[in-house]
């Protein structure tokens, strides 16, 4: 039948099959595979990477998963952890290394989305005007067009059509150890062209006198180079959440507030999914649902 498995392959100790598996995986995104190899090296490999893949029993993955739910790592952390073990087993079951999976009927605890934020049009200014110079347009931008911050960061000052008073999403940035990879969306939908506002057509323009040439980030560090995420939040964005009131608000709640300004306008699901670049209306019905009225 096929489902003999040689005895040597499953005393293969689990950290060496990780390697083997890993080098193997392929299309993933630089900053998914930075991400994915910290969880291996932080939770997986430390309990599992000396005991054979014989060895790994259902009762120990249960183990293993309630002993990082007890360290108090917060459930998307283990769930993580636990799909990327899985997948690993997985691996090992379709290259003949094990008959079987222990990975199966494991209790996960439960993730708990956090709570969205929403920014109305008089909160919006006021962040705006809290901000640093410069960076008006990008929270007209991301409040009004729902840009994620990577995309805000990747967008060029050629995709900006003021007379048609839109934005084309074809690039995102990411940061990975300290370098910055351009790259285009991570699916199909997140290429889009998005319609604004006239408000934010009119802070684009005013913007865009400033010199440069097309292909240049159409936000730039104050240093001058293309914008880094994360000494942006942290120098940048708390400082004027604080200004304007507005403590605890994450750049990707921006997003958010995009979002149910559409569903106040009257966007349908589909709508509201090609305008933010979601695959799917049952996405959008998960994470927005409660804002429709019907």
């Amino acid at each position: 039948r096929g489902a003999w498995v040689d005895p040597a392959h499953s005393r293969t100790l689990f950290g060496d099959w990780h390697s083997e598996w890993w080098a193997t995986t392929v299309n993933l995104r630089p900053k998914t595979r930075t991400r994915n190899e910290m969880v291996f090296r932080l939770y997986v490999l430390p309990r599992f990477g000396a005991v054979p893949l014989d060895a790994i029993t259902q009762r120990e993955v249960r183990a293993w998963v309630t002993s990082l739910t007890v360290r108090g790592l917060a459930p998307a952390t283990v769930h993580k952890a636990y799909q990327l073990f899985a997948k690993t087993m997985a691996a090992a079951v379709d290259g003949g290394m094990l008959a079987q999976t222990p990975c199966r009927g494991v209790p996960l605890p439960k993730v708990e989305h956090e709570e969205m934020r929403y920014l109305n049009p008089a909160e919006i200014a006021c962040l705006a005007e809290a901000i640093r110079p410069g960076y008006q347009p990008l929270v007209f931008l991301g409040a009004y067009g729902g840009l994620r911050i990577g995309e805000l960061a990747g967008l060029r000052r050629s995709r900006v059509d003021l007379d048609a008073g839109t934005v084309d999403v074809a690039e995102t940035v990411v940061e990975v150890e300290g370098r910055l990879l351009f790259g285009p969306p991570k699916t199909r939908a997140g290429r889009r062209r998005i319609g604004l506002p006239r408000r934010v057509v009119d802070e684009l323009a005013l913007h865009l006198r400033a010199p440069g040439r097309p292909t240049d980030p159409l936000f730039r560090s104050p240093a001058g180079g293309p914008l880094r995420v994360t000494a942006f939040r942290n120098r940048i964005w708390r400082p004027a959440t604080l200004a304007a009131g507005l403590p605890g608000l994450r750049i990707h709640d921006l997003r958010h507030t995009a979002v149910a300004l559409w569903i106040a306008a009257g966007a349908s699901p589909k709508e509201v999914a090609v305008r933010a670049g979601h695959t799917s209306t049952s996405f959008v019905l998960d994470r927005y649902g409660h804002l429709f009225p019907e």
